[in-house]
């Protein structure tokens, strides 16, 4: 037993250290989507990408949930969920969901998305450092489990976390999860409490504060708390913890009589932002409202040293960029998954602009290397000495989604998880259905240290690292297969939809049948798709070529 518990710590830990802030959302409202759906998304590189249908199942008054810890360790049987806290009391009936590092959506579109976060050094207390038992990718599994409604799923978790003490399991971070229904969205944020907190004490294990995503309007969180003002008064728009503002006033963060307003952002968050977050910040406000305020001057413009020179960068307050905006167009699934791809392409933070990748064309004049990557490993950076910067989309990636909640659908074709493996910026998105009754094999399968030909996490992760040897023509081969079939799956999306309607309507259990099949035959494609594009790409670029 203790050699399991220090593997998976020391998982844990190295996985903080490789992947900590890596996690973006993003949320839209259902009068701000393309469609009319809400909308929340999520890109992860924690350890496990292996997702599967957990089904509902039924429990003897007085049974125990067993509390786990190491849900996100990949190097384990896709059941096993570590080792064991503590309980909770278990319900007579739990809702079908879909299992991941980071639980998603269930059976009745109730949808979750998760960011790490950061926290002032006097909230964190990691695993053994005090009583806190509860993960937040174990709350999310608890909410899938139990609730339909996202507002109910919100003060669940909140007091999940007051009764048994948040722990984190993203390296030392708080989180934060974006939960929604087909009507609502809220931003739930969370932050420890300290060391050596025990429940016996009557103190709450965690302060947390949730705020409701206006209808109209999209927002973004790049492993950075958003939350600012807090009116406790309105039910409406907050649920808080009777905390939220007490722990602050206890440690002298913040004095209520000083005629300052409390800013939740600036008040348990570091008091220095970092660019890994500021730079997200950026690219979204730029992006989906770029008349909204005169955002700070960070595009390219074409000259490849403009990223290198110091006089014309602006480093603004966090305070410019609010809760949420009102985009200038709706946004569409494709959108988010064209943030989600996103590496700063013609912004001073796009590392393939970086002057060390131009070469000579041979008519006098230089050219970008066909080498140039926005990927580019430490090695590489120490090379040809390229500043890192963190893109959304990122090759330590391990998988991500996007989640269309529509409710004007039944629960079963309603609810779309669209899912990529390993780095989206290659990675197809296939739609698994909420009604969906299994995924495919090789979306279960994924062992960090073994390859499995079986498994599409390796196929593309394969692909991924095979574009290292001629980045640009090999990610474009990439696109020229990839693309054409992403766009077949919307095209086809409403005529898919309207056939398992039809069925619905004569058999429900037919119509998630039909859809399963249908998803399952998709993520087949993908994993053929990359196994041919790898033996493709070693017979394109092998060095006899040269």
């Amino acid at each position: 037993m203790l050699k399991k518990v220090l593997s998976i710590l020391i998982i844990l830990i190295l996985g903080y250290q490789l992947n900590l802030m890596a996690c973006t959302i993003i949320a839209v409202g259902k009068k701000a989507s393309a469609d009319g759906s809400n909308i929340i998304s999520h890109t992860d590189t924690g350890p496990d990408s292996r997702i599967f249908v957990v089904p509902a199942q039924t429990f003897k008054p007085g049974e125990k949930a067993p509390v786990y810890w190491g849900i996100q360790d990949a190097d384990r049987a896709l059941n096993d969920d570590g080792i064991i806290l503590g309980y909770i009391p278990q319900v007579e009936k739990t809702f079908k969901y879909f299992q991941s590092a980071y639980s998603h959506v269930n059976e009745y579109q109730l949808g979750i998305a998760e960011s790490t976060t950061a926290q002032r050094k006097e909230l964190i207390c990691m695993q053994g450092e005090g009583k806190q038992i509860m993960s937040i990718e174990q709350a999310q599994i608890f909410a899938l489990q139990r609730y339909k409604n996202a507002r109910e799923a919100v003060q669940f978790i909140g007091d999940l976390m007051t009764k048994y003490g948040f722990v984190p399991s993203s390296g030392d971070g708080s989180e934060t999860l974006v939960i929604a229904d087909t009507e609502e969205i809220w931003v739930f944020e969370v932050f420890g409490v300290g060391k050596n907190w025990d429940p016996e004490s009557g103190k709450p294990g965690a302060i947390w504060a949730a705020q409701r995503l206006p209808e109209d309007q999209a927002t973004m969180i790049p492993n950075w708390s958003i939350i600012k003002q807090i009116d406790a008064n309105d039910k409406d728009n907050f649920i808080v913890s009777e905390n939220y503002m007490q722990e602050a006033i206890d440690r002298g963060w913040y004095d209520p009589d000083s005629g300052m307003p409390f800013i939740w952002q600036e008040t348990y968050a570091p008091q220095v932002t970092v660019e890994y977050a500021t730079s997200r910040f950026w690219l979204f406000h730029q992006t989906f409202v770029p008349n909204l305020k005169q955002w700070p001057d960070r595009m390219q413009d074409g000259n490849p040293y403009k990223g290198i020179q110091p006089y014309f960068q602006d480093v603004e307050p966090l305070s410019i960029y609010p809760f949420s905006v009102k985009p200038e167009k709706k946004i569409s699934v494709q959108d988010v998954i064209a943030f989600q791809r996103s590496t700063y392409e013609g912004t001073i933070y796009d590392m393939t602009y970086d002057p060390n990748w131009l070469v000579p064309d041979g008519k006098g004049a230089y050219e970008k290397s066909p080498l140039a990557t926005p990927f580019p490993g430490s090695d590489l950076r120490k090379l040809l000495n390229i500043t890192y910067r963190r893109p959304v989309a990122r090759h330590r990636g391990h998988y991500g989604m996007v989640l269309q909640l529509r409710g004007w659908l039944p629960n079963e074709i309603g609810g779309v998880y669209w899912v990529y493996l390993d780095n989206p910026y290659f990675s197809p998105y296939v739609p698994i259905y909420a009604g969906n009754l299994s995924t495919h094999e090789s979306y279960q399968l994924y062992d960090p240290n073994k390859y499995d030909e079986k498994s599409a996490r390796w196929a593309i992760d394969f692909v991924d690292n095979l574009a290292n040897l001629k980045f640009q023509p090999i990610a474009e081969d990439v696109r020229k297969v990839r693309n054409p079939f992403e766009t077949k799956m919307f095209e086809n999306q409403k005529a898919i939809e309207d056939e398992a309607m039809k069925l619905y309507k004569k058999n429900p259990k037919a119509a998630q049948e039909y859809l399963t099949n249908y998803s399952n035959s998709l993520m087949g494609d993908v994993i053929q798709m990359f196994l041919e594009l790898r033996n493709q790409i070693i017979t394109d670029y092998t060095n006899n070529h040269e």
